[in-house]
């Protein structure tokens, strides 16, 4: 018998990442959107009326920028529930106390944005070992058991290795460049931008539409071939 999928409560204040979030989810076996809220009551609201209803989410996505409270006060609130859910904390704040006072406050991992569906498929497929190497039940796990399961949650370097030929920084560098951009940009520009050759940015700007992080958008001149231009999903 399959277990139950994961149950995830999405919380991100922007509506069109919220979206691409729960896009994101749906391509994943394993795992199923409970809701999709946009401020920290609505996630309060919602997970602790799950854990009412004897229906407890497993795990949050949180956007750590909210508009009506901080992130971080938000998973302090959630870890206080019980049954708790786990968190992922989701946000572009590269603060390193950012960073600690999120895992201090009940954050398991963090994912930085702009991200592919690679980096988020990892991220959540590394959840799912890790809850699958601790043993069922409340009783303690073994050293053995904790320790296996938190190699899981963490992972490797060589687990998240980059395709053959792609270095992640300059992905990072490219995915920021059309996310931060108004419409989007071609590969002309994003090589200018980034200081790349134009094959160089190209193949970047393809690898991410194939992972669809970027829509293609083809636009038709007057002549010649239609050039491509990169828009953030």
């Amino acid at each position: 018998m399959s277990a139950p999928p994961i149950t995830v409560l999405i919380v991100e204040d922007d509506p069109l990442i919220a979206e691409a979030h729960h896009t994101y989810l749906s391509r994943l076996a394993g795992f199923s959107t409970t809701a999709v809220v946009h401020t920290a009551r609505d996630a309060m609201r919602a997970a602790s009326g799950a854990a009412a209803d004897e229906r407890p989410i497993d795990l949050v996505l949180l956007d750590l920028g909210l508009p009506d409270a901080s992130g971080i006060a938000l998973a302090s609130s959630l870890s206080g529930l019980r049954p708790a859910p786990d968190i992922i904390a989701i946000t572009s704040e590269r603060d390193l106390e950012m960073v600690r006072a999120a895992v201090s406050h009940g954050a398991l991992a963090y994912l930085l944005k702009p991200f592919t569906f690679a980096a988020f498929r990892d991220r959540l497929e590394r959840y799912r070992r890790y809850r699958e190497a601790l043993p069922a039940g409340i009783d303690a796990a073994s050293q053995a058991e904790v320790d296996r399961a938190l190699s899981e949650l963490r992972g490797s370097a060589e687990r998240v290795a980059a395709p053959k030929g792609a270095a992640p920084a300059t992905t990072d560098e490219i995915a920021r460049a059309i996310r931060d951009s108004d419409d989007g940009l071609t590969a002309d520009q994003v090589a200018t931008q980034v200081g790349v050759s134009r094959v160089t940015a190209w193949r970047y700007l393809e690898r991410l539409a194939d992972d669809a992080t970027v829509t293609r958008l083809p636009e038709y001149g007057r002549a010649g071939r239609p050039r491509t231009r990169y828009q953030w999903r």
